[in-house]
């Protein structure tokens, strides 16, 4: 039983990765398009590329939440406990992708662990725990201030670049930051596969450790290569649901803010993978990066009533996930 466990982790951590880049391609590509930037396939094909170059570039960020950061108890518990938030993260990406709303992955998987170890505990076993350094500050605070941190950046880089274009025909402001969308697109879906390709990583590595197969000293490279080629996969087949909402029904933007806002998305995605070793959002850090630009130009620009909804999506992820997650533990544990 242990060994089927381990499989099936292992086979649905290759479909959570799928859905992550099928889910997440519109942050990457999302203002490029709108704006003309890039044409959908050339965009789809360049955010592919660059999320399996960026989730082959390293895999420090997953060896840390595995070995680091998160405790998972042994055998077939902790097998059942990365089950079952799978299955709650990878259901909740399809349904918020089939009403167009942007969500996080990262959110959605930390949510069905979360449930699943408590529901592990109610059955009498070992829950999730923290090791060496405090998951709050390391991974959980990141994942909650990285959207209004991405806001105010996006939104205060508009001064300055507002005003450096003062004089230029919007003419030659579009041709020059089409070419910059051009640029951050990549750069955003290179930091989305250095970012989201290391979450499942940790996954498999996590179980592997779970079941004896590893150390989880170094992450082995056939786990690399099956998260990165998943996620381009997935990034490559990726579904347009919810580039309209990203592109248009949140705020009307134009190609200065549009860079803007992928410069600091992307920007926030490397600091945090490469710089702070901290896990970040990819759809929050882009949603909240267009929001602000768009706000700079006015407040009134947002559709605010779309922003809520987004906002209520983002809040109802953990808790649904983590309900998911629990519930589905609970209905595997006869079979275990």
């Amino acid at each position: 039983m242990e060994l089927v466990l381990l499989v099936l982790v292992v086979a649905f951590a290759g479909c959570f990765a799928f859905i992550n880049g099928f889910h997440d391609v519109s942050n990457a590509v999302a203002a490029a398009v709108r704006t003309r930037a890039l044409t959908p396939r050339i965009a789809v094909v360049l955010a592919s590329i660059c999320n399996l170059a960026g989730a082959l570039l390293s895999s420090t960020l997953a060896l840390l939440i595995s070995t680091g950061w998160i405790g998972l108890p042994s055998g077939q518990s902790g097998l059942a406990i990365l089950l079952a938030g799978l299955l709650s993260a990878s259901a909740w990406g399809v349904f918020t992708w089939w009403l167009r709303m942007p969500s996080s992955s990262t959110h959605a998987l930390v949510g069905g662990l979360v449930g699943a170890g408590a529901a592990s505990t109610v059955l009498g076993g070992e829950n999730i725990s923290a090791t060496e350094n405090p998951i709050w500050a390391q991974l959980v605070l990141p994942l909650l201030l990285s959207p209004l941190v991405a806001f105010a950046l996006s939104y205060l880089v508009m001064v300055p670049l507002t005003w450096l274009v003062r004089y230029r025909t919007p003419r030659e402001v579009g041709r020059t930051t089409r070419l910059a969308q051009a640029v951050f697109a990549g750069t955003f879906s290179l930091g989305h596969g250095l970012q989201d390709g290391q979450r499942t990583m940790a996954v498999v590595l996590l179980a592997l450790v779970a079941a004896g197969y590893a150390t989880g000293e170094q992450m082995p490279i056939w786990v690399q290569v099956f998260a990165a080629v998943l996620l381009a996969v997935g990034a490559l087949f990726g579904g347009w649901r919810i580039s309209h909402t990203l592109g248009s029904r949140l705020v009307r933007i134009d190609p200065l803010h549009g860079a803007a806002a992928q410069g600091v998305g992307s920007a926030m995605l490397f600091i945090g993978a490469i710089g702070l070793h901290m896990p970040l959002s990819s759809t929050q850090t882009m949603t909240s990066s267009i929001l602000g630009a768009g706000a700079s130009q006015r407040m009134n620009t947002v559709r605010w009533r779309v922003a809520i909804r987004v906002l209520a999506t983002w809040v109802l992820t953990l808790v649904v996930t983590s309900l998911l997650g629990g519930i589905l533990l609970l209905a595997m544990d006869p079979v275990l």
